[in-house]
């Protein structure tokens, strides 16, 4: 993979302050996250990144996104401020930057650094994952996964999930995650894999459809069993309504 990041100088970019992209996808029935695997080291890291002196924090972590995944207009969600005095000591001991590194910028990422994290959602099959600068690789893994991560890495992934698993009683999930055509047992595989446990079918099928957020399509899914599961869509208007309006009752 060829890296496709922003040519760093730390003079372009503000102090102190950094953000931490949890981008969430949804492969074969499983919950996946993007992670750089770092140079010359066997440890991995959220993609991120800082802000230009021109930018608003929104406008830098959407243009992360864009050069990790090639993605535009990504759902993107802020979620938490981590600011731990000691959350950086650790970035001293890795052998991540090149010989020739000005000394400027090896300097800049030994300051203290509070991240702001966001959590993203796309859809697996339309990303191109792309490496940033310090990295050799950028891929999918499994979060559950026991990973070397850096810093609070490991803590920034956990509370994005956390708080996905809240937004599940509070707002729709799935515009972004699933094909724009799937079967009701993928969207509700897709909601017990972010809870951690079993959903009764039924139940499952009457909740969902009274929030009247889907489109029953008149097709079946292909390849499959004589009495293949109907497909559905996401109704985006009423989709975004949910969005801002929020939902009902909890899972």
């Amino acid at each position: 993979m060829t890296s496709t990041t922003t040519p760093f100088k730390a003079t372009e970019l503000l102090d102190h302050i950094s953000l931490d992209c949890v981008i969430f996808g949804f492969h074969n029935n499983e919950l996946k996250v993007l992670m750089l695997r770092l140079k010359n080291t066997n440890d991995y890291a959220l993609p991120g990144g800082f802000v230009k002196h021109e930018e608003t924090l929104e406008q830098a972590a959407s243009r992360t996104l864009k050069e990790r995944t090639g993605l535009d207009n990504i759902f993107l969600k802020q979620f938490k401020v981590f600011s731990e005095p000691d959350r950086n000591k650790s970035i001293q001991t890795l052998p991540i930057f090149d010989k020739n590194e000005a000394a400027e910028n090896i300097a800049f990422f030994n300051k203290r650094f509070i991240s702001v994290g966001f959590y993203a959602l796309v859809e697996y099959s339309q990303v191109n994952p792309s490496p940033d600068m310090l990295s050799e690789r950028c891929e999918w893994m499994n979060p559950f996964d026991e990973l070397d991560v850096i810093l609070d890495h490991k803590e920034i992934m956990e509370t994005a999930l956390q708080t996905l698993r809240i937004q599940l009683n509070q707002q729709p999930i799935g515009l972004k995650l699933l094909p724009h055509k799937f079967t009701m047992p993928q969207l509700q595989t897709l909601y017990e894999t972010l809870l951690g446990r079993k959903l009764d079918r039924r139940n499952f099928q009457r909740k969902i459809l009274s929030y009247k957020i889907l489109n029953k399509l008149n097709e079946r899914k292909t390849g499959g069993a004589h009495k293949a599961p109907f497909l559905y869509e996401f109704n985006i208007e009423s989709y975004q309504k949910a969005l801002e309006e929020g939902l009902s009752g909890s899972w």
